[in-house]
C-alpha cells in the first residue's frame, strides 16, 4: 500500500474531519500539477480510493481523500440532519483551506459526484476537470428506493470472511464477476473492526435520517394533494460542462441511466463516456477501462 498521511481539519460546528493525503512521488513535478480530490459515495470512505490514489500519486499528483462527516476516521455529527450535501460542501471548504487548494481535479463517486457538481457551481474555476463515477443530474427512482432500503441498516460480522460472504449475498448483482479476494478487498474498504470486536459498516447509521425525513415529507405532500414544484436538475451539471470530464457508468446501474449518460455527453463540451457492462452502482474505478480513461484525462490536465 502506498504511503499516506492521515490529516484532519475542524468543521464549522466543531467536528474533527479526517482525510488521507497521498504525496506525489518525488521527482515527478508535483508542484506544477493540479492536485486530485477524491470524494466518496454515501456510505463509503477514503479507503474506496486507496488503489487509485496511490496510482495517481505515483504519477506526480498530490491526492486527498476525505472521510465525510460520520464516515471512516471523521467524527460523527451531533445533529444527524447535518448529513446533507450543502453541509458536506461547507465542510470541504475547510479541507481546501488547510491544504491551500485553489484548483483541483475531482474524482466523485455517486454522492461525491453530486458534491463535485455543487462545488463547481458554487465556485467557478475551482474544479479544473472531473471524473463522475456513476452519477448525473438525474437519479433513477429504482436506485433511490434501493438506497433507502439499505442505508442505516446496521449489520455486523464475526470475521472478515463472514463480512465478504455477507457482501456477496447483498451485492452480487452489482459485482457479478467478483472473486472471493475481491469481496474481501471491498469488505475492508466498507467495514471496520468495531469496539465490540465485531466487524461493522464504517459509517454513522444516522446518515439515513435526512433521507427518511425527505421521503416522509414527500409522501405527506402527495397524500395531501400538494403540487410538487418542478426542479430542473441540469443546471448543476452545466457548471462542469466546460471542463474536461470522464463519465464512468456501470452498465447495470440503477442510479445513472444510459439515456442520462448520453444526454450528459451531448451537453458537455469535452466528455468521455466509459461504460462497464458487468458492473452496477458503482464501479470501483480500479477497472482497466476506467483507469485508462482517468489516466488520459490526467495527462491533459498538467
Amino acid at each position: 500500500m502506498a504511503a499516506f498521511d492521515i490529516r484532519s481539519w475542524t468543521s464549522a460546528d466543531g467536528l474533527r474531519l479526517a482525510y488521507r493525503a497521498y504525496p506525489a512521488a518525488s521527482g515527478t513535478g508535483a508542484p506544477t500539477r493540479l492536485p486530485v480530490v477524491c470524494l466518496p459515495g454515501l456510505t463509503r470512505n477514503a479507503r474506496d480510493f486507496e488503489d487509485l490514489a496511490a496510482h495517481l500519486a505515483s504519477g506526480g499528483r498530490d491526492v486527498f481523500c476525505p472521510d465525510l462527516r460520520g464516515r471512516g476516521e471523521s467524527d460523527y455529527a451531533r445533529d444527524p440532519m447535518s448529513y446533507q450535501p450543502p453541509v458536506y460542501v461547507q465542510d470541504l471548504a475547510g479541507l481546501f483551506a488547510a491544504e491551500g487548494i485553489k484548483r483541483f481535479v475531482a474524482v466523485g463517486t455517486s454522492l461525491g459526484g453530486i458534491l463535485t457538481m455543487m462545488l463547481a457551481a458554487g465556485q467557478p474555476g475551482l474544479v479544473a476537470g472531473a471524473v463522475l463515477n456513476d452519477i448525473g443530474p438525474v437519479i433513477e427512482p429504482a436506485g433511490l428506493d434501493r438506497i433507502r432500503e439499505y442505508v442505516g441498516q446496521g449489520r455486523n460480522y464475526l470475521t472478515w470472511m463472514h463480512a465478504a460472504r455477507g457482501l456477496r449475498e447483498t451485492m452480487l448483482d452489482i459485482y457479478p464477476d467478483f472473486t472471493i479476494d475481491d469481496w474481501l478487498r471491498i469488505a475492508k474498504r466498507l467495514l471496520a473492526l468495531g469496539s465490540g470486536g465485531r466487524i461493522t459498516f464504517d459509517y454513522d447509521m444516522n446518515i439515513a435520517e435526512p433521507i427518511d425525513a425527505a421521503a416522509e415529507a414527500q409522501a405527506k405532500a402527495l397524500a395531501e394533494g400538494a403540487e410538487q414544484p418542478a426542479v430542473d436538475p441540469w443546471p448543476l451539471f452545466d457548471a462542469l460542462s466546460a471542463v474536461p470530464l470522464v463519465l464512468v457508468r456501470g452498465g447495470m446501474s440503477d442510479i445513472l441511466s444510459a439515456q442520462t449518460a448520453t444526454q450528459m455527453v451531448a451537453k458537455a463540451r469535452d466528455c468521455t463516456l466509459v461504460t462497464l457492462p458487468q458492473v452496477g452502482h458503482a464501479p470501483t474505478l480500479d477497472e482497466p477501462e476506467a483507469r485508462a480513461a482517468i489516466d488520459a484525462l490526467m495527462a491533459r490536465l498538467d
